[in-house]
C-alpha cells in the first residue's frame, strides 16, 4: 500500500485531497495531534461537527489499520461508503452481510488493503477476532458514540463494556473515544472504563445560539402544532413524536392541512422509509414527522426548525435532536409540546426498562433535569448548557428572554394542593386532586368520601388549566412525586410537606400559550436561502442548487447509498454560490476531494453550465 505524501502539513494536504476541506473545524487538529502523537483522547463534540474526521485523518497518516468501533450496522455501512467514495478503502465486517461478504472483506484486510474496519462492538470482542487483530500492525482504534460504555450514559449497551479491555490488549495503541453528548459524569465514567481514568480530553461548547428555544404546555396540541408549522411554511422541519402510531396520525394531520408532510418509523417499509428520507433530503419543505429513529446520519444543512410533540427522554436527546436545525449556520427553531402525562409516560419507561436501580435514579435525574428545562422561568439555553457544565450570560434567544415569564406567589395554592393530596391517601392524579379542589361532584369523588374534606371546592377560584399548571411546577420543582409503579398517583415529598407546615415558598409561572410572530415566519423565509457564510443565493442559484440535489439523488442511486454520502447539503450550496465552470474551479468546492472530483466532477460540472447562469466568485 502506497504511503500518503508527507512534504508540507500532511494533516492539511489528507484533509484536502482526501476530504476536500481547506481547514480543520474548532477541536478537530487537537484530537488528531494527540492521536498522532500516541496518546489517547476523550473528544465530546455536537452532532454535525466532524467527530469522524478526528480519526480518519490520522487513519491515514500511520501506518497500519485502524479499528472504528461502531453501534449501528446502518451507521457502518454509510461511514464506509462514504470512505469508499473519498478514495479511501474501508470495510465493515457485519451481521447484515453474508458470510462470502465478511470473509472477502476480512481477507483483504488481512493482505494488508485496507485502512478503516468497522465492526460492532460484538463482533470485534469474539476471542476469535482479537486474537487476528493481534496479529496485526494496529495503527489506532477508534470507538464511536463512547457513552454506550457507561452506565451512566443516556444510551447504555452491555456489549460496549467489554471494551474497557482494549487498553490491555492493544497496548501502545493509541484509543479515540467520540460521542456527541456527555455530561460530567458520563465523560468521567468513559475516562475510567476506557483509560484507566488517563486521557486527554477534548469538549467543543455545546451552545447552539442560532438555534431559538421554545417550549409550551400543551393544551390543544393539535391546533399547536398547526399553527407553529404554518409559521415555518415552506421550509424544511423535523416534528419528532414518541409513537409510531402518532407519527402517523401527524403526518396525515399535517397533510390534510396543506402542509407536504412524510412519516418516518421503524415500523415501516425500508424501501418507503428510504423514499421518504430521500425526498425530505432533496426536495424543499418538507416536513418530516418521525420517531427517533430518525437522525442519524442526517446532515441536511437548511432545517430550519424542530418540533417535539412529545417530551424527549433526556436532556442529551433533545439537545441532540435539536442539534439537526440551522446546521448552516442561519436561524432555526426548535419548539416543544408537553404536559404532566409527558412525565409519567417517562418515569414507565424508566421503570420498565429492566436496568438496576442505580441506573433508574440516575435516568430519573435526567428526567427531572429536563423537566426543569421545560419549567424553567428564566433563560432555557443557560439552564440546558449548565446541564452540560457550561455557563452563558441569557441568550436573548429564547421565549424566556424573549418573553419573560410572569411569576406568582403560589405558596397557599401549593399548599391546598398538598392538603388535598395527603388527605385523599397520596393514590390520585392530577385529575382527581384538582376536581376535589373546585369542588366537582363527579361520581369518583362521591364514592370516595372526598366531597366532605376540608379542601373540597377550596379552589374553586381557579381555572381548571391553572390548577393543572401548578400541579406540573410542583412535580419539576420537587415538591410532589409521581407514583409510576401505579397508576400515576401524587405523592408529597419531604420538601412539599415543608411547604405544607408553611418552612417552604412556591413561586409559579403563569403559562402562556406560544404567540404567533409573524415577522419570525418572515426572518426564516429570507434566511431560507442563505448559504453558511450569510450569502443568500438569487433565484438562478436557487433553481440551480434543486438541479443539483435532483442529480445527487440519481448518483446515490445508483450507488446504492444516500444522498449527502455524494455530497452534503453544505457542499451542494457552495457549488451554486461559485458555479464552478472547470475542474479546478470545482476542486475549490468545499467538501470536494480528488476521488470524488474524479467520480461526480463531469456530472455537476454539466449541470451547472446547463443552467447556473454566471460564476460566481471564488473564495
Amino acid at each position: 500500500m502506497q504511503p500518503y505524501p508527507i512534504d508540507g502539513d500532511p494533516r492539511r494536504r489528507i484533509l484536502k485531497e482526501v476530504f476536500g476541506f481547506d481547514a480543520f473545524r474548532p477541536g478537530q487538529e487537537q484530537v488528531v495531534d494527540a492521536l498522532l502523537n500516541g496518546r489517547d483522547v476523550l473528544t465530546v463534540m455536537p452532532t454535525g461537527s466532524g467527530k469522524s474526521l478526528c480519526f480518519q485523518v490520522p487513519a491515514l497518516m500511520r501506518e497500519g489499520l485502524t479499528v472504528v468501533v461502531s453501534p449501528l450496522v446502518a451507521l457502518m455501512r454509510d461511514q464506509v461508503a462514504a470512505l469508499r467514495l473519498a478514495g479511501v478503502a474501508a470495510e465493515t465486517i457485519n451481521s447484515a452481510h453474508d458470510r462470502a461478504d465478511n470473509v472477502a472483506a476480512w481477507r483483504r484486510v488481512a493482505a494488508g488493503e485496507t485502512r478503516l474496519l468497522y465492526l460492532a462492538p460484538e463482533r470485534l470482542m469474539t476471542d476469535r477476532m482479537l486474537a487476528a487483530l493481534g496479529r496485526m500492525e494496529i495503527a489506532l482504534i477508534a470507538v464511536d458514540e463512547a457513552h454506550c460504555i457507561s452506565q451512566w450514559g443516556p444510551a447504555f449497551r452491555p456489549e460496549y463494556e467489554a471494551l474497557s479491555r482494549l487498553r490491555d490488549l492493544f497496548p501502545g495503541v493509541p484509543v479515540a473515544a467520540l460521542t456527541a453528548t456527555a455530561d460530567e459524569v458520563t465523560r468521567n465514567d468513559i475516562l475510567a472504563r476506557l483509560f484507566n481514568g488517563k486521557a486527554e480530553t477534548v469538549v467543543l461548547g455545546f451552545d447552539r445560539p442560532n438555534i431559538r428555544l421554545s417550549v409550551a404546555l400543551r393544551q390543544d396540541s393539535k391546533r399547536q402544532m398547526l399553527d407553529f408549522v404554518r409559521r415555518h411554511a415552506g421550509m424544511s422541519g423535523i416534528v419528532y413524536c414518541l409513537s409510531r402510531r402518532k407519527t402517523e396520525e401527524t403526518a396525515a394531520l399535517l397533510n390534510a392541512e396543506g402542509v407536504r408532510a412524510l412519516p418516518y418509523h421503524a415500523g415501516m417499509d425500508k424501501a418507503v422509509r428510504e423514499a421518504n428520507q430521500n425526498a425530505f433530503m432533496t426536495e424543499p419543505g418538507i416536513v418530516m414527522v418521525a420517531t427517533i429513529a430518525f437522525g442519524m446520519g442526517i446532515d441536511k444543512a437548511d432545517v430550519r426548525f424542530v418540533l417535539h410533540a412529545d417530551l424527549p427522554g433526556s436532556p442529551e436527546a433533545y439537545y441532540q435532536e435539536i442539534g439537526r436545525a440551522g446546521r448552516d449556520g442561519l436561524p432555526a427553531e426548535a419548539h416543544m409540546l408537553y404536559g404532566l402525562a409527558d412525565i409519567r409516560m417517562r418515569r414507565v419507561f424508566i421503570e420498565d426498562e429492566g436496568a438496576g436501580d442505580d441506573r433508574k435514579r440516575r435516568e430519573h435525574k435526567r428526567l427531572d433535569a429536563l423537566v426543569s428545562y421545560c419549567e424553567s422561568p428564566s433563560c432555557r439555553r443557560r439552564a440546558l448548557l449548565a446541564y452540560f457544565c457550561e455557563e452563558i450570560a441569557p441568550c436573548g434567544n429564547c421565549d424566556s428572554c424573549l418573553e419573560p415569564a410572569e411569576m406568582a406567589d403560589g405558596t397557599v395554592h401549593g399548599q391546598k394542593i398538598l392538603s388535598a393530596v395527603m388527605r385523599t391517601g397520596q393514590r390520585y392524579g392530577a385529575a382527581h386532586i384538582i376536581d376535589v379542589l373546585r369542588g366537582t361532584p363527579t361520581e369518583k369523588i362521591s364514592a370516595s368520601g372526598h366531597d366532605r374534606l376540608p379542601t373540597f371546592g377550596a379552589g374553586a377560584d381557579l381555572r381548571k388549566r391553572e390548577w393543572q399548571s401548578m400541579i406540573r411546577q410542583l412535580v419539576a420543582g420537587g415538591y410532589l412525586r409521581l407514583d409510576v409503579q401505579g397508576y400515576g398517583g401524587l405523592g408529597a415529598t419531604e420538601k412539599g410537606q415543608a411547604l405544607l407546615r408553611g418552612e417552604e415558598t412556591f413561586a409559579y409561572r403563569k403559562d402562556t400559550l406560544l404567540a404567533k410572530r409573524p415577522s419570525d415566519s418572515r426572518r426564516g423565509r429570507a434566511a431560507a436561502g442563505a448559504t453558511e457564510g450569510g450569502e443568500a443565493l438569487d433565484a438562478d442559484g436557487e433553481a440551480l442548487l434543486a438541479a443539483l440535489k435532483a442529480l445527487r439523488l440519481d448518483l446515490a442511486r445508483e450507488r446504492g447509498v444516500p444522498p449527502y454520502i455524494v455530497f452534503p447539503d453544505r457542499t451542494l450550496i457552495d457549488m451554486a454560490r461559485r458555479r464552478p465552470r472547470t475542474e479546478g474551479e470545482f476542486a475549490e468546492v468545499n467538501g470536494v476531494g480528488a476521488a470524488k472530483l474524479a467520480a461526480f466532477g463531469a456530472a455537476f460540472l454539466a449541470a451547472i453550465n446547463d443552467g447556473g447562469g454566471a460564476p460566481g466568485n471564488s473564495r
